[in-house]
């Protein structure tokens, strides 16, 4: 137990508080998050990762706790979920939903297409750093930080008149953990070094290193066969060290550093070969002739070569411990935490997907179970999809790579699952993955009978072709998106009341239209499958004119994009759900996946689309703002490209708050809460931010589309636009008073301003965008049922101009 005397506790707090106000005023802490005691729990503990291991440091004098994970560390082995005996049932249903027998199409889904075999394996920790200081209870002086702008965390207190310090990154350079103990009087280092999992095998000590070697667990009926090693070897300055099975003693040292690492028998989804051993001690022993000093210095500047990127500025840093600003921030004029979270969403997808890595799961890399919340797996009906919704917009494309690797795999396996399932060649998968890449139904068919995210997933590659117009990118995934849309043509079904062509069986997204008990999910036509699969073709047409090939499967598409459902307008003027005007006003189901084509479709527009762009915000309206913490933060983004920047802060509020009951928010550790954790909310958040302040798919650039009255005044530089843009602003009384345009790749850049802009090399953009990347997606005419809402859009005043860049040329506009 830590205490602290009163009077410390007082000069404490005075000291900390004048050279907090210092820092924040210099802009030397703002990227900091600290706290006056140790983490109590796991959601107080302060993540470090390098996209392969990561660690959670708990901060304990006594004992310092560091939670330990490696990315490929999952329970079962190499499997599919195919369900050889499904496709007369999707008949089945398919008819029952023609016919309208929601009910009985519900109950035959239910009795014939659930699970499998196993609905996915889990995603598991490796297990635990312990280090063990006698005498260390009583203590002053307490600190504890993690510096997300140089992915450092740090541990300092005062004990028995002895100044402690403990440092802790995760390698990016190394793909070590490293610890450094030290003390401001010699020889005062004494501890020892375990480690321990519910996962291990044995514990072995031999020529100075600790081995901890373990198994996945066994899961539903498949064999754990996952083998990892985790090694902890020390260093000391002084002092001695010795192992042996028990851990490392550490004694009278001056300081000391322990390096640990990590490796499993993980190649790929089905190939566990390799010797786990061997590839750990190969890590270690490259590390290991490397200073603290000397890692940590390549470990910064790999980091920071991504992380300063971008830069926000919303104003000073506040004084206080991170957790207390969190408990105020929803009465506090405290705007600079908005910015230290969405920096902390960077920092986070730096962390947990870096190339060649696994993809960012539902909890990033971090998990302290051996079955986290909804096994961690990949959820792809939202959370997959929004862990990388920044990283374009923040400049962070590589980090997509584990993404596009895990859409690449699941092409692969999901052929199978496409032609036994549903008789269609392509490819598809439901709404979750997990490492071995499982392509069938998962958790039930009321949730996981969706078949379209394949389309969602194949955006990511169409979007990062537009922030990048990489043609040989796009003809590497193009086959990718190809196959999904064969999938999807031989798939759709000709709906009874209008001839339209849709998806069916299927869900929108873990929502019910039939309420209750036994309530009924399973539909055809549903408003998200529309926009997905509308946009799906329409990206293929545009990618195989780019390519010039395939015209003759673009034309195909073509035609069948033009027997889709169009988007609805339903009877409380709100964009409808369903096919069928079944929506409620009293509705506030954490999901709105209609408003899939508001955000991050692209498909709705204040400019192209006003009735629709009305609907869409009366359905958010009546879906209402708190729910779950990832919830929330799709709202932020939907709110953003609703043009209402307060709505969206104040929902930025309702997400950085402490967790109580079942509602989202944020725990002290700046993780997202659904809860429990989930990582989607924290990327999500910092997406939004970014639309917020810069705005790319409507076929310009728009600046500052949705700054909140409380940001009257700040800066940001580095953020992305499509087109291979980069955008520097500064503003004040929300006028822009510095813009700076970087072209990458030149072409035609449009900019849309709440100001006009005077400058003799902007243009009054006049037609259509000439950049190709910029193309807009023409949508049917919406349906507009009768209804009492009026369906105007008041907008405010903007200018649209034209600036003809070359590439790699920077363009000072104001």
């Amino acid at each position: 137990m830590i205490t602290f005397p009163k009077k410390q506790i007082l000069l404490l707090g005075i000291a900390i508080a004048f050279s907090s106000l210092a820092q924040g005023q210099t802009g030397i802490n703002r990227n900091k998050l600290w706290y006056n005691q140790p983490a109590a729990n796991w959601n107080q503990a302060l993540p470090i990762g390098n996209g392969r291991i990561g660690g959670m440091i708990f901060g304990n004098p006594a004992q310092e706790r560091v939670q330990l994970n490696e990315a490929t560390i999952w329970g079962g082995g190499p499997n599919n979920t195919i369900d050889s005996a499904a496709k007369p049932h999707i008949d089945e249903v398919r008819a029952l939903l023609a016919q309208k027998k929601y009910t009985e199409a519900q109950q035959a889904a239910n009795k014939y297409l659930g699970p499998k075999g196993n609905s996915g394996m889990p995603y598991q920790l490796a297990g635990n750093l312990y280090i063990n200081f006698s005498g260390h209870e009583d203590v002053t002086d307490y600190r504890r930080d993690l510096d997300i702008s140089n992915a450092t965390a740090t541990v300092s207190y005062t004990s028995n008149g002895v100044h402690y310090k403990r440092e802790f990154f995760t390698s990016f350079s190394g793909n070590v953990l490293m610890v450094r103990l030290s003390a401001d009087k010699p020889g005062m280092i004494n501890c020892v070094a375990k480690l321990q999992s519910p996962l291990a095998v044995q514990t072995t000590g031999r020529q100075g290193t600790v081995i901890l070697s373990g198994k996945g667990s066994d899961h539903e009926n498949q064999k754990g066969q996952i083998r990892f090693d985790v090694l902890a070897r020390a260093k000391s300055d002084g002092g001695t060290v010795e192992v042996d099975t028990a851990g490392i003693a550490i004694s009278k040292a001056n300081s000391a550093v322990i390096y640990l690492s990590m490796a499993t028998n993980f190649v790929n989804y089905h190939n566990i070969s390799a010797n786990a051993l061997s590839r750990a001690m190969n890590i270690m022993d490259k590390a290991y002739p490397r200073s603290f000093d000397e890692l940590h210095r390549s470990h910064v500047q790999l980091f920071q070569s991504y992380f300063n990127r971008v830069k926000l500025n919303l104003g000073s840093a506040a004084v206080q411990p991170t957790d207390e600003r969190i408990r105020n921030f929803a009465t506090n004029d405290d705007a600079q935490l908005a910015e230290l979270y969405f920096q902390f969403g960077r920092y986070l997808l730096i962390c947990s997907s870096q190339p060649g890595s696994q993809a960012a799961n539902l909890q990033g890399i971090w998990n302290g179970e051996l079955k986290g919340p909804w096994d961690s797996k990949y959820t792809i009906n939202i959370n997959t999809e929004m862990n990388y919704w920044p990283s374009e917009t923040t400049r962070l494309p590589e980090l997509n790579g584990p993404l596009f690797d895990l859409i690449s795999d699941v092409s692969v396996t999901g052929k199978a699952e496409a032609k036994v399932m549903y008789g269609a060649r392509g490819w598809m998968l439901h709404h979750n993955t997990d490492i071995w890449r499982i392509t069938g139904i998962v958790d039930g068919a009321f949730w996981g009978l969706w078949p379209t995210s394949n389309a969602w997933l194949c955006q990511h590659i169409w979007e990062h072709y537009l922030f990048t117009g990489d043609k040989a990118f796009l003809a590497k995934y193009y086959p990718v998106m190809k196959g999904a849309a064969r999938y999807l043509m031989d798939v759709l079904q000709k709906e009874p009341d209008h001839g339209w062509l849709v998806v069916s069986p299927s869900v929108s997204p873990e929502h019910e239209y039939i309420p209750g008990r036994d309530g009924v999910s399973v539909t055809a036509g549903a408003t998200m499958d529309n926009q997905l699969v509308y946009g799906l073709f329409t990206e293929i047409i545009h990618a195989a004119g780019d390519l010039k090939n395939d015209k003759s499967f673009a034309d195909s598409l073509a035609v069948l994009r033009a027997k889709l459902p169009p988007m609805q307008v339903g009877k409380y003027g709100q964009l409808q759900e369903w096919l069928d005007d079944l929506d409620r006003t009293d509705d506030d189901h954490r999901h709105v996946s209609h408003l899939y084509g508001l955000f991050p479709g692209n498909q709705i527009s204040p400019y192209r689309a006003p009735e629709l762009f009305s609907a869409a915000k009366n359905s958010l309206l009546y879906r209402g703002d708190v729910s779950t913490g990832w919830s929330m933060a799709w709202k932020i983004n939907l709110w953003a490209h609703l043009l209402d920047g307060n709505h969206a802060y104040k929902l930025i509020k309702d997400q950085i708050k402490p967790v109580t009951g079942r509602s989202g928010g944020t725990y002290p550790n700046f993780f997202d809460a659904h809860p429990p954790f989930q990582i989607d909310g924290n990327f999500g958040c910092t997406s939004g931010i970014a639309e917020m302040l810069l705005q790319s798919y409507d076929g310009s650039i728009h600046l500052l589309p949705a700054i909140p009255d409380d940001w009257k005044t700040g800066s940001v530089s580095g953020l992305a636009a499509r087109g291979g843009f980069t955008v520097d602003m500064e503003w004040a009384d929300h006028r822009i008073t510095k813009l700076v345009i970087h072209s990458g790749i030149g072409g035609n850049c449009r900019i849309r301003a709440n100001q006009q802009i005077t400058n003799s090399i902007l243009k009054k953009a006049l037609g259509q965008n000439s950049n190709p990347l910029y193309r807009i997606i023409d949508i049917q005419k919406p349906i507009i049922h009768q209804n009492e809402k009026d369906l105007s859009v008041k907008l405010p005043e903007s200018w649209l101009y034209d600036l003809k860049t070359q590439p790699g040329k920077t363009y000072r506009i104001i």
